[in-house]
């Protein structure tokens, strides 16, 4: 049966992905406690690799649309730490935003607001959190986007 936060997925027409594969030597998430650690997620959809610059070849709204794929897989690997029971979220606490962007570039708020949003969008109050929102000069495999998440579990 199908719980809560799955229902409103459903709403929303957002169908989770299997829990991206880690990209090097790393697992994609630590339970300890009642603190799930999220590994940072990389942008990507269904057609692969979401690559870009914010300031250079891409704009807010793609960057922001980037960062929402990233709370996309931010989910999906939620929904395999707790056994495929997204309900156990209690709320998000954290989120750690990096966008890869020009020297220049200071809109990187923005930009992470599109997972931001989405977290609010899927959990309501749950889903509100601290945050980071960084520039770097480059992110792994080109991507515009990784962001990481610390959630409290039941």
């Amino acid at each position: 049966m199908a719980g809560k936060i799955d229902a409103r997925l459903a709403e929303l027409g957002i169908t989770l992905p299997d829990a991206p594969a880690p990209a090097a030597n790393y697992v994609p998430y630590v339970l300890a406690g009642d603190m799930l650690f999220i590994s940072g997620q990389i942008s990507a959809g269904p057609d692969g690799l979401i690559k870009g610059c914010l300031g250079g070849n891409m704009d807010v709204d793609g960057g922001a649309k980037a960062a929402r794929q990233c709370g996309i897989a931010i989910l999906a690997q939620a929904r395999a730490a707790l056994g495929g029971d997204l309900d156990r979220i209690v709320r998000v606490v954290k989120l750690g935003g990096f966008v890869n962007s020009t020297a220049d570039f200071t809109d990187q708020p923005k930009v992470i607001n599109g997972c931001s949003d989405l977290m609010v969008e899927v959990l309501g109050d749950a889903g509100r959190h601290a945050r980071a929102a960084v520039s770097t000069p480059s992110l792994p495999l080109g991507v515009a986007v990784e962001i990481d998440a610390v959630i409290q579990v039941r």
